[in-house]
């Protein structure tokens, strides 16, 4: 998005697409304005012409007209109401599917730093606040100065004092608007933030009831929620004390002392012989006309200032800009064989602690390499570059000898497949999560993969099949269930890489020699990187390499480093003699 351009055009550009129907919807708006002022002039005319003269066959005709004149009110403003919130509603879409698309293109880096719940407090909560202003904004807007325009010409047109009575009154509204506004919109934007506080927090206590449950803490999560509910509540108590401010005083000039200063101006020109009594009544009609757009201006400042405390927090993701993106020129990566080489690779998250430095290392194509070493040596890490979920501060990656940023990022991640120890699953059905490997696949592909993945027979004895749900973030399948279904979507994907992140840690030891076979059968003929915590399950890799915080370490066989002894023999027998003393 273009970050030169202000709020206020982006905000007007999203109109554009609508532009007929909110056209229709001003053209309505333009004339209930026009009734509103034709309203007084009818009045005065049939109170100066009609019944003086007795003419009570016109008058009638008058008041028919009047009241046809009030039905085609109604009409216009049903069709201001449906039709103006529904072109609040389309806005209100098109910026939810410019977000959403636009938080598909953002890097891991911008999850690792935001919530969930604050994410999605901006794509839903600030953006119904939009909608409200977008519809109500320029409509209230238009017919405001229309109806305000309109009636300061026609009351100049009757007694040029009265109007200059109403116009004292225009300088000081305007300045208490202006000088509200600023503190309104602060406070507003103070509630949007508190807001997604409580729907991170939300989020989170949700997500995590089993354990709180299970550390019987339910009173800690109702207390730490309570906390934040008492900020929100701060927060929208100090937004409604600026908002009564400026209605109580608004309402002060101009409900009450604007009608006082009238009677008094009016009756003062009655006793001058300047003013008659059918013009002082029109006049009072045209104050309650002058009202409404003051009314409806208090309204789109209200609106404006939370449509626009929302939509500055949409801008503020639509102008983040992920450093990951294709380079012009980037070519299609087709047909992988599946070298991988890392040469000289340096990497650290925003540019502070380094994770990797200097890393050299090659992965012939089809063989099976197997990263251990300690926690946060960075092996996670090196397989993350791989797909550019980072980029590489240092260095380069090539795959089959191209550099991977040379590449486009839809033909390199298509190549790759992962298959991590904590499992997401979709709130769908098993087969819509095998699927999700190749959206175009047929069932009996899906099978297949399923077979392959040693998960069908297990699949089959749910009472629904492949039409199962399996739940928020697949809680109604166990581990290895949901372990193999993960396994599935891969071999379904087909890809000529393979990234395996303790894909087996997590389970139990029946579990572990199934999920092992099927990730056997995975891996076979392709390009695979293993990490591994439990080095029983990587002894078969084609080549080990051993990683700690100063980088690689060691690299051989499973024989090869056991016999030359250093971190990998130390890590295997401290292992095997833990398991010996467990069993």
């Amino acid at each position: 998005m273009n970050k030169s351009k202000s709020p206020l055009r982006i905000f007007a550009s999203y109109y554009w697409p609508h532009f007929k129907l909110f056209a229709a919807d001003m053209f309505a708006a333009s004339l209930i304005a026009a009734v509103d002022l034709a309203f007084p002039m009818m009045t005065k005319y049939t109170i100066e012409h009609f019944l003086p003269r007795g003419l009570f066959k016109f008058f009638f005709v008058m008041i028919a007209a009047m009241g046809i004149m009030y039905l085609l009110r109604m009409a216009f403003t049903y069709f201001i109401t449906y039709w103006g919130h529904t072109v609040g509603v389309y806005l209100e879409a098109d910026m939810r599917r410019d977000l959403f698309s636009h938080l598909q293109r953002l890097p891991f880096s911008f999850y690792d730093n935001h919530r969930t719940g604050q994410i999605m407090s901006r794509v839903t909560t600030d953006l119904f606040d939009v909608t409200e202003l977008a519809h109500h904004g320029p409509e209230d807007l238009f017919i405001s100065v229309i109806t305000f325009v309109g009636s300061i010409i026609l009351v100049f047109s009757i007694r040029w004092e009265m109007a200059l009575a109403l116009l004292v009154f225009v300088p000081f509204m305007i300045f208490h608007i202006l000088r509200s506004r600023s503190n309104m919109m602060k406070t507003a934007r103070k509630v949007k933030e508190r807001t997604a506080e409580i729907n991170a927090d939300l989020e989170s206590s949700i997500s995590g009831a089993r354990i709180a449950k299970a550390f019987t803490n339910e009173s800690y999560e109702t207390i730490k929620f309570r906390g934040g509910n008492e900020n929100y509540k701060t927060a929208r108590k100090f937004y409604y004390r600026s908002m009564a401010n400026f209605q109580s005083r608004l309402d002060f000039l101009l409900l009450h002392i604007l009608n006082v200063v009238v009677i008094a101006a009016g009756g003062f020109l009655i006793m001058k012989g300047r003013m008659t009594l059918p013009e002082l009544i029109t006049c009072n009609l045209f104050v309650a006309a002058f009202l409404q757009p003051i009314w409806r201006l208090q309204n789109f400042v209200e609106q404006y200032t939370t449509g626009m405390a929302g939509f500055s927090r949409f801008l503020e993701i639509m102008r983040l800009q992920s450093d990951i993106i294709d380079k012009d020129g980037a070519v299609a990566l087709d047909t992988v064989r599946g070298d991988i080489v890392f040469t000289d690779v340096s990497f650290s998250y925003n540019n502070d602690i380094t994770v990797l430095s200097h890393i050299n290392l090659t992965i012939p194509a089809g063989k099976t390499i197997a990263l251990v070493g300690p926690s946060s040596g960075g092996k996670t890490t090196l397989c993350h570059l791989i797909p550019r979920f980072y980029e590489i501060r240092e260095g380069s990656i090539t795959i089959d000898s191209t550099d991977i940023r040379d590449v486009t990022l839809e033909s390199l991640r298509r190549n790759i497949g992962i298959v991590q120890q904590d499992v997401f699953l979709f709130a769908g059905t098993i087969g819509d999560n095998i699927k999700y490997g190749r959206l175009d696949s047929s069932d009996s592909e899906m099978i297949e993969a399923a077979r392959r993945a040693d998960i069908h027979d297990d699949i089959m004895k749910l009472p629904e099949g492949y039409d199962s749900l399996v739940g928020e973030r697949g809680v109604k399948l166990s581990g290895g269930q949901k372990q193999r279904v993960s396994i599935a979507r891969i071999f379904l994907k087909n890809p000529p890489i393979l990234i395996l992140d303790e894909a087996t840690s997590a389970l139990d030891t029946a579990t572990e020699l199934k999920i092992q076979r099927a990730l056997e059968e995975l891996s076979r003929g392709r390009t695979t990187l293993v990490i591994a915590h439990r080095l029983s399950t990587i002894r078969g890799a084609d080549s080990i390499v051993v990683i700690t915080d100063d980088g690689i370490q060691q690299q051989g066989s499973h024989e090869e480093l056991l016999a030359r002894g250093g971190l990998y023999a130390k890590l295997y027998v401290a292992q095997f003699t833990t398991t010996k003393l467990g069993a």
